[in-house]
This record gives C-alpha cells, sequence and structure tokens, in this order.
C-alpha cells in the first residue's frame, strides 16, 4: 500500500461538477493498493498517517502531528501509484489491487483515520476527479506499507 501525502491549507475533490469532498488544513492523501495488502498493511499506515509529525511547533520545528495540529484528510483512491512504466511509453498498472480487493481496503484506511480521530472527507472509489490544493510548504511524503 502507498500513501502520497501533501499537507494542504486547502483541498477538494469534484466528481460530474459535485464537490464529493473538501477540507481546509490538513492532509491530501492519495492512496494506491497493491495485490498483497491486507488490513495490516491498512492499520500500519493509518497510524503513520495520523501520528508523523509535519506541523511546526512554536520553535518552528516539525513536532506536532495532525491529531495535535487539527486538521482533516481529504482521500483520494489512487490506483496509478502502482504503475510501471520500465518498458515502453505506456504504463501498465497489473500490480494495482482490482476494485474488489481495492476498494473495502480503502474504506477500512479511511474508517482507521476516523477512528483515530480524525475527520475524512473522499473522493469516489473509481471515478474520474478533479483534485484541487493549495500545498502547505510545500510538504510531500511517499509512504509505503512495505
Amino acid at each position: 500500500m502507498k500513501v502520497v501525502l501533501q499537507r494542504s491549507k486547502a483541498a477538494s475533490v469534484t466528481v460530474d461538477g459535485k464537490v464529493t469532498g473538501a477540507i481546509d488544513s490538513g492532509y491530501v492523501l492519495l492512496v494506491g493498493i497493491t495485490h498483497e495488502d491486507t488490513q495490516k498493511d491498512v492499520e500500519y499506515l493509518a497510524k503513520k498517517v495520523a501520528n508523523l509529525r509535519l506541523w511546526e511547533d512554536a520553535d518552528k520545528k516539525m513536532n506536532h502531528s495532525i491529531l495535535e495540529h487539527g486538521g482533516a484528510i481529504l482521500s483520494v483512491s489512487q490506483f496509478t501509484l502502482y504503475g510501471d512504466a520500465k518498458k515502453g511509453n505506456r504504463p501498465s498498472f497489473t500490480s494495482a489491487a482490482r476494485p474488489e480487493i481495492a476498494e473495502p481496503l480503502w474504506e477500512a484506511f479511511n474508517n482507521a483515520l476516523r477512528e483515530a480521530g480524525l475527520r475524512v472527507e473522499t473522493g469516489i472509489f473509481g471515478a474520474m476527479m478533479d483534485v484541487a490544493l493549495t500545498n502547505d510548504g510545500p510538504i510531500t511524503i511517499l509512504l509505503d506499507s512495505k
């Protein structure tokens, strides 16, 4: 399981002209799931996201988690994180989990974040989405459960 985490000042997801999720300060998470991922991967990355210290303290050092800072999550499923472009010019997505595997794990990930005390907004699984964000920092971290 891979997550691209971007600290943002504001973000939203729009599908077919309708906003499906929006946050002010927080994290935008692009979430990719592969065939081997399990509930263990979900729990590991949810805990990592909730506790990662990416918010400044009074001394301007990144010492606070999103739980301490306050903020919300915008979670977007992103199968293209498992795109393989080593051969040719058209990526292969065979490493991405099929929707019947990926969607329940993505939902479990979002629920684990909620259980940690975070407000979680989402895109729509499998939809063509327009994601807008104002990156804060910019701070972007790649997380991998493996």
